[in-house]
């Protein structure tokens, strides 16, 4: 299996395609095996595509303790010096999207563009969804513990989409679950990553952000509501904002034909 030593851990990672280096930031408690395959081929056709399994989930090791912001961060750099890539588009989805900005705050020579999809700048001034139990992450951590994975799979993804979607595309619901149980998070890997989650802040340092960023984010949110994706907008100089109709938190799944059509476009823009 492709791995590589990145400060105290085994990092997992998978390369696609030949180019320029783009490398995709997965969310908390996922694996790189939930990226929609027809991204990555589409991706692969026109950059080096960079997948890999963040600390504490996957493939990659799992540390005792919390992890933090920079801990997050100097992970990714890590592994790009592990690949001897010096600069790359990066691409965050929910807590991805956490860690790169960390990644472009504190290592701002190492990335050329910037795409946060379906993200934040963290509790303080994030906006969380207003109706407690549509946040499925609480829910997780004991049927973890219990070794309900399939039942933990299924509330996650029950808050990924809308309840048409999820209506209409059952096949699709199916194909989302059994990703994700491809290789389910340990309660070790989710605590950890969970701490990130809550101690991670940006929000008084976005305005140091100064490369292209493209913020991509479905107006029926329930995980991390769409005001979050206004506020990063508003506070990163010169964001570029595109809101997805009648799409939720699932956004690179939902409408993964159009998000990543978008983010091609962008990355090739001169």
């Amino acid at each position: 299996m492709p791995k590589v030593q990145v400060n105290d851990i085994n990092i997992y990672y998978k390369i696609h395609g030949k180019g320029n280096p783009f490398i995709l930031i997965r969310g908390l408690s996922s694996s790189l095996d939930s990226w929609a395959p027809y991204s990555i081929e589409q991706f692969s056709k026109s950059f080096k595509t960079i997948l890999f399994d963040n600390r504490g989930a996957g493939r990659t090791d799992i540390p005792d303790g919390n992890y933090n912001a920079k801990m997050m961060a100097d992970d990714t750099i890590g592994l790009m010096d592990a690949l001897d890539i010096k600069k790359a588009y990066l691409l965050g989805f929910s807590m991805g999207g956490c860690i790169a900005q960390e990644i472009v705050l504190n290592y701002p020579n190492r990335v050329t563009k910037l795409i946060l999809t379906s993200s934040w700048c963290g509790p303080s001034h994030g906006v969380v969804t207003p109706i407690p139990e549509e946040n499925p992450f609480p829910k997780m951590l004991p049927l973890m513990k219990e070794g309900k994975y399939e039942e933990m799979a299924r509330i996650l993804t029950n808050s990924l989409f809308p309840e048409d979607y999820k209506k209409r595309n059952p096949h699709i619901i199916e194909k989302v679950v059994k990703n994700y149980m491809a290789h389910p998070p340990t309660p070790k890997g989710f605590e950890g990553q969970s701490a990130y989650v809550d101690t991670f802040e940006t929000y008084n340092r976005l305005s140091e952000i100064n490369i292209p960023t493209l913020i991509l984010h479905g107006i029926e949110d329930k995980i991390l509501p769409v005001e979050n994706a206004k506020i990063l907008a508003e506070k990163i100089p010169s964001a570029e904002l595109m809101l997805f109709e009648n799409t939720g938190h699932g956004l690179i799944i939902q409408e993964y034909k159009l998000w990543t059509q978008k983010v091609i476009e962008f990355l090739k823009r001169k």
